[in-house]
């Protein structure tokens, strides 16, 4: 499956335009509020994304290991929080710019849901970009390998998670928010699903 590399681009942009205003209405201390990402306030969501985004466009991407993310996190903790915003806007544009983005530009729209989730927002998985995201991730469990999943969502549309020309293995039946919440293992307890053939674990999709 290829994907123009438009769409990339126009997700980083819709997270940008939908993520921000809620970041700038934001209270300073709910900024240190804990998110699903182990040990990460809504802060540090946001330094990972800024610097992973940057350094994917600039060409000084490292492996993205724990250890690796961990210190980009504290090398921005000096910043004040109108400092950190400025950074990541300035992330997102570049980002979207570079044809480089498509090796994360899905994992940054899922920090925001993680980011909005913290933040108490509804529909912290299912904002605005979620079709493009839908887009990226059936190209996303391809590439993963899923069990062949057959997925319809709470609105009516389909999809398929893993190879379209597999035999089924798997049906699930959910909405946009739980089906990233099962993919990205995001408390995928919370969504109101009815998976048969697999298990949620085997649907995982992010480290």
């Amino acid at each position: 499956m290829t994907l123009a590399p438009e769409v990339y681009g126009r997700l980083l942009r819709t997270e940008r335009d939908a993520l921000l205003p809620i970041l700038r209405r934001t209270p300073g201390e709910a900024f240190d509020r804990p998110t699903v990402c182990d040990l990460w306030s809504v802060r540090d969501v946001i330094a990972h994304c800024a610097t992973a985004l940057t350094r994917v466009a600039t060409g000084t991407a490292h492996d993205f290991s724990p250890e690796d993310n961990q210190a980009d996190v504290d090398a921005k903790r000096h910043l004040a929080i109108p400092e950190l915003l400025s950074e990541l806007e300035a992330a997102y544009e570049l980002g979207a710019a570079s044809p480089e983005i498509f090796r994360v530009a899905l994992g940054e729209w899922v920090h925001g849901g993680d980011i909005r989730e913290a933040l108490g927002e509804p529909g912290a998985y299912a904002s605005e970009g979620a079709d493009d995201a839908l887009i990226l991730l059936e190209q996303r469990s391809r590439i993963r390998e899923a069990p062949p999943t057959d997925v319809t969502l709470a609105d009516g549309r389909t999809l398929r998670l893993g190879d379209p020309d597999a035999d089924r293995e798997a049906e699930l039946e959910t909405d946009v928010e739980g089906l990233f919440r099962i993919v990205a293992n995001r408390r995928p307890e919370l969504a109101v699903a009815e998976l048969t053939g697999v298990t949620i674990k085997e649907l995982k999709l992010f480290s």
